[in-house]
């Protein structure tokens, strides 16, 4: 559950350096806190603003510049995620597939080794995309046969 409370109007925000002091005021309302208070604050803003959706093989991340995040579950190096310049740009990707893909079938978007198939597990696991696990050996996923395909041209 997201804890961000949506304004009418845009709040009166102003941060200002105060010596190693920093001063958050937002709407008349002023707090003064020490730079590593400020930092945590900046922290923890960053952290509510990001939406995160956990799966079973996959998170999903969408970030406060737009970027989404593709992410092995559970793994914490760059290796082991793919960031798409937003979320429109993955579902243009996945509209682009054929109906039965594989991981191969990703490397055309330029993905490599092991990120094709955390990209082809998010298709599967996450609700937003039209995409089912056909296979697991080799892993194969199939849009319904009521999808388009990149030409625009319905297969059913």
């Amino acid at each position: 559950m997201r804890l961000v409370e949506k304004f009418a109007e845009p709040p009166d925000l102003r941060v200002e350096r105060r010596g190693d002091r920093v001063a958050v005021s937002v709407d008349g309302d002023e707090l003064v806190l020490s730079t590593d208070d400020a930092e945590q604050l900046r922290d923890q803003l960053d952290d509510a603003l990001t939406a995160r959706e956990a799966f079973v093989n996959t998170v999903g991340v969408h970030r406060p510049d737009g970027s989404y995040v593709v992410e092995r579950r559970g793994a914490d190096s760059a290796g082991n995620r793919k960031v798409f310049g937003s979320f429109d740009a993955l579902r243009r990707l996945c509209r682009r597939l054929p109906r039965e893909f594989t991981a191969e079938d990703l490397s055309a978007s330029g993905l490599t080794a092991g990120r094709r198939h955390m990209v082809l597990w998010h298709l599967v696991e996450h609700p937003g995309f039209p995409v089912e696990l056909a296979s697991r050996q080799p892993l194969t996923a199939e849009k319904p046969a009521s999808e388009k395909t990149a030409t625009g041209v319905d297969e059913a």
